[in-house]
């Protein structure tokens, strides 16, 4: 498949007990000028009010809507993104946060930036705490790089005639971002997925970045393209960031390709 042939898009959204933010970031994904073929949900164990939240999306929802569902058990964000994965029917994933807006040609976006031989690291811009808390409240999604309280204004900001400038196409990861990334499922499945073993906040979105590219997958940075708006929130406990930052450092080094233990084992 090249560039003149878009792919089928499974949009990959993972959540954590904030209904809230959900909300806008289905109706963003409502408000699409290009949808998804399906939308999967991944949530680490959200209580009741998540679980609600999506039955009524999913009462009128244009297309697939998938609510994919584990017990809280603490922090264990690979394996839930693995079972959602598993039920994904698109070539292509695109992943996002539970707390990201996106702009109206973020899916467009997407797909017409896909290429074979490359997954894509994003960019977002990001909302003050008082923009945020006034978004939340007001349920309005319609957010520009012109307005206040938008940080991050050149990720803010959709001019896709400017974006190659940025692309930057090369082997790094140590900065892709979960809350914007696209990628390939048979480049996944070549890796093995998410690696299950990293359990708690942090890196799990640069550790499977890196067994892609030592499989031979490029990254390709976009700017300026595929925009989408990071809702403010506090930072979650980090005490296993250390531990999963030597795992990514090992595969790196190793120039190790499969995990063990990942979206076969689950």
């Amino acid at each position: 498949m090249n560039k003149m042939t878009l792919p089928t898009v499974t949009l990959l959204i993972s959540t954590y007990n904030w209904p809230e933010a959900l909300d806008l970031v289905l109706k963003s994904v409502l408000a699409q000028k290009v949808m998804p073929e399906e939308v999967i949900i991944a949530d680490d164990g959200s209580r009741q009010e998540t679980i609600d939240l999506v039955k009524k999306y999913q009462q009128n929802f244009p297309v697939t809507l998938i609510h994919e569902w584990h017990e809280d058990n603490g922090f264990r964000k690979t394996i839930i993104l693995n079972k959602a994965l598993k039920k994904a029917k698109g070539d292509y994933i695109v992943q996002v946060d539970g707390d990201i807006i996106l702009q109206k040609n973020f899916i467009k976006d997407h797909k017409e930036n896909a290429v074979q031989g490359f997954f894509i690291k994003g960019s977002r811009g990001r909302l003050t705490a008082n923009k945020s808390k006034s978004i939340l409240k007001s349920k309005h999604i319609d957010i520009s790089s012109l307005h206040s309280g938008v940080q991050s204004r050149i990720n803010a900001t959709r001019l896709p005639l400017l974006s190659p400038i940025f692309h930057k196409d090369d082997f790094k990861t140590r900065n892709v971002k979960g809350c914007n990334f696209a990628f390939w499922k048979a480049d996944m499945l070549a890796v093995n997925g998410y690696n299950n073993d990293l359990a708690g906040w942090g890196h799990e979105d640069i550790e499977f970045p890196a067994r892609l590219v030592n499989n031979g997958v490029k990254r390709r940075q976009l700017k300026m393209t595929a925009v989408c708006f990071h809702i403010h929130h506090e930072l979650r406990s980090r005490s296993s960031e250390d531990t999963n930052l030597r795992v990514y450092e090992e595969v790196v080094e190793q120039h190790i390709v499969r995990c063990t233990n990942g979206i076969d084992q689950v």
